[in-house]
């Protein structure tokens, strides 16, 4: 007999459902947004009519639909705001450049621009002109590698930060224009979404900054269209002012779909290690400075505690072991059951632990937010140099203890904190399962690494617990919400030195394709 006709079939020799450890060769059965059933065999056939599209991959990998849970939307558009001054070496050029783009001096409206190679083109003397020549008009152009910006006299007044603050907790003014700017952010955001995709991302957690300045007005347009490729989880993180509960109240009312909810709060903790900023549960070495700058704790504990009592989740950003251990002190003091926290809140980085914390974190349930790919920014010499420099041989063993965080119970999730990095799963695969740096050679901390299955659970499944919506999304099973991706090659065969150069082909998002790059690859039957 014929069953009810499929939309999509996706037949592989390598399927990771999500519950097992190991692929499976088998095959999808979508209809409509749903998956209709998981299998193996020839069983699909009864459910395949004239117009279903079957599409064979061959010894693809299919996974579920990736997630992203730290990604800033926010950043990723700054950087390609107004002039481009990519290319540009000098101040004449930067001048000449300017001038042809610019609109009439006596509009007083910001001048915005991006791309500026900052190692390159020094262009040394340059404020000094640009406030000479616009005294009354503020000149901002973002370096191309997010570092820095140059900024004129007026700038500085108007937004109140400098290039050596040119970090987005900083910069937040600016966000209340661009964001508004309907002709420039809807470009951008579509941008977003196929690079997202075009990577198998089909969720994420946005970070957005005090009430997103309007920006929610802008996803829920989309979302009423039903023109969203990606499912957006956005969190709030005070800059300008402190946490909002009304405003979070109002946006969870706002959006109660699969495509949009608000997720709840987000705040910093401390710096990086490398800067000295990092908490210590002990002194740097050589030093008696277990952290560089001061950290209002007493401030953290009393949002979480009140998110936490209004049922909001929060996540905290921590990078030292004392950090991860005052976080883990906080959300001690939050609502559990059976001691697990009610509300699933979370620990962003945790670039350095101890390992009695992360036994802590899983007896109580706090949820891991890991930079998976973040080996990747550096090479091995730099970052060995700063790890002796700073914590030392001896406490390095629990530099990325990953597998610490798994053995614990930890759930982890996935993230990069986009702009930072952008999400690539099989690079994530080369650095944390591999462990190694980007020039390759010896494993860092071998003993810390994961598995390969671990890994992209924690980018399927983790990232839907963490979102709070592993009842639908996560695993590829039956009755749940066709989010896919596919992989050109089998990750699971492939040797590490290579993985970096598997891409993702095909990503299906609610049930429809947004992005297809199989290249008559596969097979439609």
């Amino acid at each position: 007999m014929k069953y009810e006709k499929a939309d999509i079939v996706l037949i592989s020799n390598n399927i990771f459902t999500g519950r097992d450890d190991s692929p499976i060769k088998g095959y999808i059965v979508i209809q409509g947004n749903k998956i209709k059933k998981v299998g193996t065999g020839n069983q699909y056939q009864e459910y395949v009519q004239e117009d279903t599209q079957v599409i064979n991959v061959g010894d693809r990998l299919i996974t579920a639909g990736f997630a992203d849970v730290h990604t800033f939307f926010t950043g990723y558009a700054i950087y390609h705001i107004g002039v481009d001054f990519s290319g540009i070496e000098t101040i004449s050029q930067f001048i000449e450049h300017l001038e042809k783009n610019v609109k009439a001096k006596e509009n007083h409206a910001t001048i915005f621009g991006h791309g500026w190679n900052h190692q390159k083109a020094k262009l040394d003397g340059l404020e000094k002109l640009l406030n000479q020549e616009y005294p009354d008009r503020g000149i901002i152009v973002f370096a191309a590698d997010r570092s820095t910006c140059i900024m004129n006299k007026k700038a500085r007044e108007q937004y109140l930060f400098t290039p050596d603050e040119c970090y987005p907790e900083a910069y937040y003014r600016i966000m209340k224009e661009y964001l508004n700017d309907a002709s420039f952010i809807e470009k951008e955001w579509k941008d977003y979404m196929f690079l997202l995709n075009s990577k198998g991302v089909t969720s994420v957690k946005e970070m957005g900054f005090d009430d997103f300045y309007g920006f929610d007005d802008f996803l829920k347009q989309k979302e009423e269209k039903e023109e969203l490729n990606l499912r957006v989880h956005f969190m709030s993180q005070p800059v300008g002012e402190g946490m909002n509960i009304q405003h979070g109240k109002k946006m969870r009312e706002k959006f109660r779909g699969d495509f949009v909810r608000f997720s709840g709060y987000n705040r910093m903790t401390d710096g990086t290690i490398s800067s000295m900023q990092g908490d210590l549960l002990e002194p740097y070495e050589n030093t008696n400075i277990n952290c560089s700058i001061e950290i209002d704790y007493d401030l953290l504990t009393k949002e979480v505690l009140e998110a936490d009592k209004n049922d909001f989740r929060f996540s905290l950003h921590a990078q030292g072991d004392g950090a991860v251990r005052k976080a883990l002190d906080i959300y001690d003091k939050c609502k559990k059951i059976d001691g697990k926290l009610v509300n699933r809140h979370a620990i962003t980085d945790m670039e350095f632990s101890n390992p009695i914390d992360l036994k802590r974190m899983g007896q109580l349930g706090a949820i891991g937010e890991i930079y998976f790919q973040i080996m990747s920014l550096d090479p091995a010499e730099i970052v060995k140099s700063n790890i002796d420099r700073t914590i030392g041989r001896v406490r390095s063993q629990y530099y990325w203890n990953r597998r610490g965080m798994i053995d614990s119970g930890v759930v982890l999730s996935g993230a990069t904190d986009l702009p930072l990095m952008i999400p690539d799963i099989p690079e994530a695969v080369y650095h944390s399962c591999g462990g190694y740096f980007p020039e390759g050679g010896e494993a860092f901390n071998k003993n810390n690494t994961i598995e390969l299955s671990e890994l992209l659970k924690a980018f399927t499944i983790g990232g839907q617990i963490n979102l709070g919506m592993e009842d639908k999304l996560g695993t590829l099973e039956e009755g749940k919400l066709a989010d896919i991706a596919v992989l050109e090659k089998n990750l699971f065969e492939v040797a590490m030195e290579e993985i970096r150069d598997v891409n993702v082909v095909l990503t299906i998002v609610d049930g429809k394709v947004v992005y297809d790059n199989l290249k008559n690859g596969g097979n439609e039957l």
